[in-house]
């Protein structure tokens, strides 16, 4: 989003989803994004540019970001638009017999023999990371998110927008869980992919903080109190210093003041962009909302406690919709009268609020039906497997997921 510092509030939309390359037959992973990518660019490249889109690589082999080439000035043709990527990087895969899977975390891969970093350009900075943190864990290697880059135009706009995205955050996963499978067993969580990267940079607390960020409001403050410390911290493990950048900062939601946008990343890749781009639009709506001061007022927003936040969004992990508040100042910042409610009665009230606005397309707004209906993609795939399925059952849904991204479906088993 690069030209994004001059756009104001809402006025463009980044968009980037992760996907695993997997073998056909077997679904084990296969690293050759570099082949796809070479396959698409006719050279050896780390980004291809394709019109409004563009892909490129990651950290890991395996794994390739389709993403909207710079702010897309609306979100809802977006879901088409990816799907055309994700048929023309399959396509591109056939020759290896392989293809693309989504959701937030490959079931059953062992990270730990399967794992083969980017090796060519720009590999120096995940060089840096592996020294440090070892990326051969499922919290390097096996966690595929979809990213909303939202920008701002002033630092007044960062303020209102950050309040807002803060308030927000713990209730995202309630919609977006996609990972409940991982090392070839039901984990027990309706998001892994986001308990495993809440973790995964312990040896440096600073980097991830609570993932729900602190409550700052203007660049100066969110230097002194994220960037800095995070960057002092770090400093005796990077005395080369390529990482003390802003993009070291593994909040759920960060801001990046060098292309003007904020960027949250805390949703699990769904089953396919419809899907993810569904759950990206009512999020965006609620944050018109909250910017707007439908429900409470900015400076009542900037009050609340990181540690009440992030308290929601570690239950979320586990109990998703479920998952209760009991802070009723919390509730009334979020324009609920009651003392207490879970996140799927949030979302269904976020939901009667905003859906009479033009951006709900027919096909968007069932996509969000079936959420609030059946279920996050943990809870359907769930369904489906039960408590202690076998690996041949985990293959068969999975399979069915990779059918579902080919063709931009909702699972509905």
């Amino acid at each position: 989003m690069s030209a994004s510092h001059k756009l104001g509030l809402f006025k463009g939309f980044g968009v980037e989803m992760e996907y695993m390359i997997v073998d056909r037959d077997t679904l084990q992973v296969k690293p050759i994004s570099d082949e796809v990518l070479k396959a698409e660019a006719g050279e050896l490249t780390s980004d291809v540019e394709r019109g409004s889109m563009a892909w490129s690589n990651e950290l890991v082999l395996h794994v390739l970001e389709l993403k909207t080439n710079g702010p897309a000035p609306e979100l809802a043709s977006l879901a088409q638009q990816f799907h055309q990527e994700v048929v023309r990087v399959n396509a591109l895969l056939e020759p290896f017999n392989a293809m693309l899977l989504p959701t937030g975390a490959h079931p059953f891969m062992d990270p730990f023999t399967e794992t083969k970093l980017w090796p060519h350009e720009a590999s120096e900075i995940y060089e840096a990371y592996n020294r440090i943190f070892n990326c051969q864990g499922h919290g390097w290697s096996n966690l595929q998110s979809t990213h909303l880059n939202l920008p701002f135009g002033s630092d007044e706009e960062f303020g209102r927008l950050h309040a807002a995205i803060r308030l927000v955050l713990p209730l995202i996963p309630a919609l977006s869980a996609a990972s409940p499978v991982l090392d070839g067993r039901v984990s027990g969580l309706l998001d892994t992919r986001l308990e495993v990267y809440r973790t995964n940079q312990q040896k440096i607390p600073l980097i991830a903080g609570q993932v729900v960020p602190e409550a700052v409001f203007s660049q100066a403050d969110y230097d002194a109190q994220i960037f800095q410390p995070m960057f002092r911290a770090i400093a005796p493990y990077d005395p080369e210093e390529e990482l003390q950048d802003e993009f070291l900062n593994s909040r759920g939601a960060i801001a990046r003041f060098s292309r003007g946008a904020i960027e949250i990343r805390i949703i699990d890749n769904q089953e396919c962009p419809l899907a993810d781009i569904a759950i990206v639009i009512l999020v965006t709506e609620v944050l018109k909302e909250l910017v707007s001061e439908t429900w409470s007022r900015y400076e009542d927003q900037q009050k609340v406690e990181t540690d009440l936040l992030a308290s929601v969004f570690r239950s979320s992990l586990k109990n998703g919709p479920k998952t209760e508040v009991q802070d009723a100042a919390y509730l009334k910042l979020l324009g609920l009268t009651q003392t207490q409610a879970t996140l799927e009665e949030i979302w269904g009230h976020f939901w009667n609020n905003v859906q009479k606005s033009p951006v709900f397309t027919p096909e968007i707004s069932l996509s969000i039906d079936v959420l609030l209906e059946k279920g996050t993609l943990s809870e359907r795939i769930l369904k489906v497997l039960g408590e202690s399925p076998s690996l041949d059952d985990i293959r068969a849904v999975y399979r069915n997921l990779a059918v579902c991204l080919a063709q931009n479906k909702l699972y509905e088993p």
